[in-house]
């Protein structure tokens, strides 16, 4: 939502020359998503690798299931989805001609 409150001149003028509601919907759930990829890839690793450490300190066996890094890939992905829906509807709503006047 802040990076509609931020962006809301660049959205007005990105509608002012023809951006359809679709396009910008897309562009910030797309944002969003790749947001949260992202930061779920830094915590596999993160996380893999506190795991791999604290492994090799006490000589227990380190596995890391494959599963369970897509899962978390894929659960960050949902979360992106489901939480960028909103500022997408919100900015896609805004009118034009307000937004090119947004201060």
């Amino acid at each position: 939502l802040v990076s509609v409150t931020e962006r809301t001149r660049e959205i007005g003028l990105r509608k002012a020359l023809g951006a359809t509601h679709k396009a910008i919907m897309s562009q910030f759930i797309v944002e969003a998503i790749l947001l949260c990829v992202i930061g779920g890839c830094i915590g596999v690793v993160l996380g893999t690798s506190i795991l791999y450490l604290l492994a090799s300190l006490q000589d227990w066996p380190f596995a890391m299931p494959f599963s369970a890094i897509i899962g978390s890939i894929t659960f960050s992905a949902m979360v992106g989805l489901f939480f960028g829906i909103w500022p997408a509807r919100k900015a896609a709503k805004l009118d034009p001609a307000i937004s090119l006047r947004y201060e």
